[in-house]
């Protein structure tokens, strides 16, 4: 799984800061389903179960997991059969109502779903034994990628282009797509992540891949915590949409982009920055999300 590149960066106007530069890096352009970090991540992954003789990918992820909707997608590109460690059992009743298991359904991904329990011993030895022994062998990518293949990957986000940039700014989950940028960039370049979850353990698990100091996580935006969201979030979604013609997703970049504006009215960065944003895609989660807003009767994405 190598796809053919061509990535912009584009740039986003900002009326009353002239003198500020502020580009977004088009990442979900990379591929419909296979899209922005889940590309980077998966690519080196898959390369080398196929280079393993390994004909299944099995992976783990919750109901509407961007990576879960990547893997099964990029098994269905490289022929390669995927199986999906899926936290709730009660999803199995309802698959029919969620898009993104759905969908990872229709490339072949087989699904097995684990009670919440038994999902937090993933990592363990014992657990995936069993797995083992139910789905026989099988190359295993963590939950959400993040690995050293994966943070090679995300290495080759930054191009020589983007050198003048002197703030790059990125959404976190597990770590591994800040890791890879921290590890690509120049030491006068200030890494801003931006978590979806709340917690000070990503420090931890970005020091196990990323040795250089120059980047800092801004924990002030999660809204929440993961998949948490709120009316002012989708506003701001749907207007930088409309004026930009660029789509964010609810969970990790809409929350990082609503962050910078408010960085930027802050006075955060100074007036004559120069910011360059990773979209990172994951934009597969805005049905699935939207779904929920109806059901709350709140404002959906546009």
């Amino acid at each position: 799984m190598n796809f053919q590149l061509d990535i912009i960066n584009q740039k986003i106007e900002l009326p009353t800061h002239p003198n500020m530069s502020l580009y977004i890096k088009r990442e979900d352009k990379i591929h419909p389903f296979i899209s922005g970090n889940k590309y980077r991540k998966l690519k080196y992954n898959f390369l080398e179960a196929a280079g393993l003789n390994q004909d299944s990918v099995l992976s783990f992820g919750g109901a509407y997991s961007n990576h879960i909707a990547a893997v099964a997608a990029a098994g269905k590109v490289s022929e390669i059969k995927t199986i999906g460690v899926i936290r709730g059992e009660e999803l199995e009743d309802k698959l029919h109502e969620n898009a993104t298991l759905s969908f990872a359904k229709s490339c072949g991904m087989q699904l097995k779903f684990v009670s919440r329990t038994d999902y937090k011993l993933k990592h363990t030895a014992s657990f995936i034994d069993k797995l083992h022994q139910e789905f026989g062998d099988f190359y295993c990518i963590p939950e959400g990628g993040t690995n050293a293949l994966a943070v090679k990957g995300c290495e080759e986000i930054l191009t020589e282009t983007d050198a003048d940039f002197n703030f790059i700014c990125c959404a976190v989950g597990t770590g591994g797509t800040i890791s890879g940028l921290i590890n690509a960039s120049n030491s006068n370049q200030k890494i801003l992540g931006f978590p979806a979850l709340k917690g000070d353990f990503l420090q931890n698990d970005i020091s196990k891949f990323a040795a250089a100091k120059h980047w800092e996580l801004i924990s002030d935006y999660h809204f929440g915590g993961y998949a948490k969201i709120n009316s002012s979030l989708v506003e701001f979604i749907n207007k930088f949409k409309s004026q930009n013609q660029v789509p964010l997703d609810p969970v990790y970049t809409g929350k990082m982009m609503y962050g910078i504006f408010d960085m930027i009215e802050k006075n955060y960065f100074p007036e004559n920055a120069k910011i360059l944003v990773i979209h990172t895609g994951g934009l597969q989660g805005i049905e699935g999300m939207n779904a929920l807003l109806k059901k709350k009767k709140l404002p959906i994405i546009d």
